[in-house]
Parts: C-alpha cells; sequence; structure tokens
C-alpha cells in the first residue's frame, strides 16, 4: 500500500488563517497526501477562499448543518482513502518536513499512533519560542495524567487500526477523549520529539480557555472515563502542573 497520507481539517469560519495552513500542507516534502477540508456551516469567507486551493488532491467537504469539531474529523475520517489519516486543525501550520519526518518515524518504531512535538505561535503563525517536548511513549495511565499529545501532529496508520476506533466521541475534549479510547486497547502512543506544528493561538481569551480546559478534562475523567473522584483528583493534579509546565 503507498503512503498516502489523508489531512483532515475541520473549518469552522477560518478565514484568517485557512490559507496559511493549506499552503504550509502543500509544500510538505513529503508530496503524496490528499487534503479533505471539511467545511461546518462557515459563515464568512473560508469556502471562498478554499475553492481556490481545490485540486484532485485538495478537496471540500460539506457538512449537512453544524456537527461540530468532532462531526467534522469523523466526515473526514469516512471520506479519508490513505494509509495514515493525520489530524491538522484550521490554524495551525506544520513543518515542511513534518509528513516525511514521521511517517519514516512510524515505520521505525512500528507504531500505529504517533505524535510530535510543537511550538507555540502567535496570530501570524510566528513561532514564540516556546516549544514543547514530548516522551518518547504514552500509555493509557500515562495519559491521563499528561495531554501533551497535541491533535495537529497525531497520526495513525489505517494499517493497524479501524476507522471506527479513530471515530470521534460528540464530547467536549473529543480529541483527548479519542486518544484515551485507542490507547486503553493496550496500545501506545510513539512521540517524535522533534518541533515540526506550529500552535498558532488567534486571539483567544486565554482566562476563559484556562476555566473552560479544567471543566472539560474534569467532565472526561468524572463521565466519560468514569474514574472515581479520588483517581480523577489524582489524575487532575498531575494534569494542571502538566499544562502550566507547557505554557511557562
Amino acid at each position: 500500500m503507498r503512503d498516502t497520507v489523508s489531512i483532515v481539517v475541520p473549518v469552522y469560519n477560518a478565514g484568517r488563517c485557512i490559507a496559511d495552513t493549506i499552503t504550509s500542507v502543500l509544500k510538505q516534502t513529503h508530496t503524496d497526501h490528499e487534503l479533505l477540508l471539511v467545511d461546518d456551516g462557515s459563515t464568512d469567507n473560508s469556502r471562498d477562499i478554499i475553492a481556490g486551493f481545490l485540486s484532485d488532491n485538495v478537496k471540500l467537504l460539506q457538512n449537512s448543518g453544524p456537527k461540530g469539531v468532532a462531526g467534522a474529523r469523523n466526515t473526514g475520517i469516512d471520506a479519508a482513502s490513505g494509509r495514515y489519516i493525520a489530524f491538522l486543525d484550521a490554524d495551525d501550520l506544520w513543518a515542511e518536513d513534518k509528513l516525511r519526518r514521521q511517517i519514516e518515524f512510524m515505520k521505525k518504531t512500528d507504531a500505529a499512533f504517533s505524535f510530535t512535538g510543537y511550538e507555540f505561535a502567535d496570530e501570524n503563525g510566528t513561532g514564540l519560542g516556546k516549544i514543547v517536548r514530548v516522551p518518547r511513549t504514552i500509555s493509557y495511565r500515562e495519559a491521563l495524567r499528561n495531554t501533551t499529545i497535541f491533535t495537529s501532529t497525531v497520526m495513525f496508520d489505517m494499517e493497524k487500526l479501524s476507522k471506527d476506533e479513530i471515530h470521534m466521541p460528540y464530547v467536549s475534549s473529543e480529541d483527548t477523549a479519542t486518544w484515551w479510547k485507542v490507547l486503553k486497547t493496550g496500545r501506545v502512543a510513539y512521540g517524535l520529539d522533534e518541533n515540526l506544528t506550529l500552535y498558532r493561538r488567534m486571539g483567544k481569551q486565554l482566562s476563559s480557555n484556562k476555566l473552560e480546559a479544567i471543566k472539560r478534562i474534569w467532565n472526561l475523567y468524572r463521565n466519560v472515563e468514569h474514574l472515581g473522584l479520588a483517581h480523577s483528583c489524582c489524575c487532575f493534579c498531575f494534569w494542571a502542573v502538566r499544562a502550566v509546565a507547557r505554557r511557562v
């Protein structure tokens, strides 16, 4: 099977940044890929911008009504035809050799699930010098305490996984819930400790984001993973320390 990568990008009112994101994919040194942009009911000029990039390998998919980020990613997963599926958010950027380096790494480690390091960036896509290092491997138990797996760095080998396994649940922090779902089967996620992605933050209210993150992670522990109160508190403390460390 060819090393085709299906890249799933959920799009909702991303007109300010989607052209840069698409360009970062088109500049990849690994050129065997299909870019699946899933519009989830945008009301800005996102679709018009995407239309200028459409080709046999750049496709615009349209959800029938807004389904949220999980629904958009699931639409892309269902349409994917590549051996690998990678996720990229509409405001993030990849280094030119991201796909090549990650595929080489997955073949070397025989990984079904991999992720990479990344760097925080400003609204213009300029790196801020804060690079997040990642461990060599993460198990399910470790992932409960360490949510360092960033969506725009994740890649799955679909010769080793099924689409049902990576479909995202309709919950808050659907991406983290998906990583835990895959890891709970006994698989391990392999971390490539190289800075290959820019996590661009588009003028979001950071204080409210932090509060929402706390609510989301607690909901995952208690209502998705159904952890006991003591176990949830323990995991939350580890999560909080690591979340702060990633940003200082």
